[in-house]
């Protein structure tokens, strides 16, 4: 299928990965703000079971040569790894009392 942009393996978190693989951190930190939180749960409860298998997956992987779909795959960990703060922490998208919290990268790492 054409628009598909994960491994196979790991075909049914496609309804996610328009929303969550997203390249930068501010991208992910954005997108975490601006999610309600019962959609942010509904990403966090499917991936959480085979988070640590997707690891695993991109990991096969020289990071200068990793192909596209195992890419996609990494940026969905690192959202996940954006959301499991909401979930497991807070309990909201923003920090409580963090005033206009914001990141900014100077660099990030690649990929």
């Amino acid at each position: 299928m054409a628009d598909t942009r994960l491994p196979s393996a790991f075909a049914e978190f496609e309804p996610f990965a328009e929303k969550w693989c997203l390249a930068t951190e501010p991208e992910r930190w954005a997108t975490r703000l601006s999610t309600a939180m019962p959609e942010i749960r509904e990403f966090y409860d499917a991936f959480t079971p085979r988070f640590e298998e997707a690891i695993d997956y991109c990991d096969k992987f020289p990071l200068d040569d990793i192909p596209e779909d195992a890419l996609n795959l990494l940026h969905l960990v690192y959202s996940m790894i954006m959301v499991s703060m909401a979930v497991e922490v807070f309990g909201t998208q923003k920090p409580a009392d963090s005033a206009d919290a914001v990141m900014h990268r100077v660099s990030a790492p690649v990929p």
